[in-house]
């Protein structure tokens, strides 16, 4: 697996960070950048984390199983992208956004000031369940690595950056636009991995190669 490849899946499972990031942005009455940063960091360690978990795990009985290794890692790329695809189509908001009106949307709030709107909390309690929710995808692709014989330093780098990046992205998306983007991210990750995962069915039979 090349740098290109590592960078495809990093932003494929940065997605999830992503879109509950946006719904972070959405409460908060400014997304400065250490509140951004905050954000950032959680999902970008967690993210970094959960993969070389995977790993470390995997590589205890990867020789074992090494004559349908390339199935695992399409069942598990295909299994979490498609989570993410079914999970791009539900109409549930951010669970973390109490709104005053029923009929409200996005940001749209009566009067504009969204008086009882719950800003989202940025302590370890609140945010330690949500990295941890959405990292626990990255563990199964750390499991794929060790399969797929990648090397884990580069790999866990990228993911952790990307994430932490997009993350940050996503706080001053989602303050300023709302909710808009959360899942159209969910989507996109999805396909990635999906897409990813045939690409290393598809190598492994012979039916590509690049």
């Amino acid at each position: 697996m090349n740098l290109l490849e590592l960078f495809i899946i990093a932003i494929g499972l940065s997605m999830d960070a992503f879109a509950v990031a946006v719904c972070s942005g959405l409460t908060m009455r400014k997304a400065t950048i250490k509140k951004s940063l905050i954000v950032g960091m959680y999902f970008g360690l967690f993210q970094a984390i959960m993969p070389l978990m995977g790993y470390m795990l995997a590589t205890q009985f990867a020789d074992k199983i090494i004559d349908f290794d390339h199935w695992i890692a399409f069942v598990l790329l295909c299994f979490i992208g498609g989570k993410m695809l079914v999970g791009s189509f539900k109409k549930e908001g951010c669970a973390d956004r109490e709104c005053p009106a029923k009929t409200c949307t996005d940001r749209e709030c009566p009067g504009g000031e969204r008086p009882n709107t719950k800003e989202a909390s940025l302590k370890l309690a609140e945010m330690l369940p949500l990295a941890l929710a959405t990292s626990i995808d990255a563990l199964a692709v750390g499991v794929s690595f060790a399969f797929l014989q990648v090397s884990i330093v580069p790999a866990v780098l990228s993911i952790g950056i990307i994430t932490l990046a997009l993350s940050m992205l996503g706080v001053k998306i989602g303050n300023i636009f709302g909710a808009k983007f959360k899942s159209k991210a969910e989507l996109v990750g999805g396909i990635i991995l999906v897409l990813m995962g045939i690409k290393i069915l598809f190598e492994h039979m012979g039916i590509i190669n690049f």
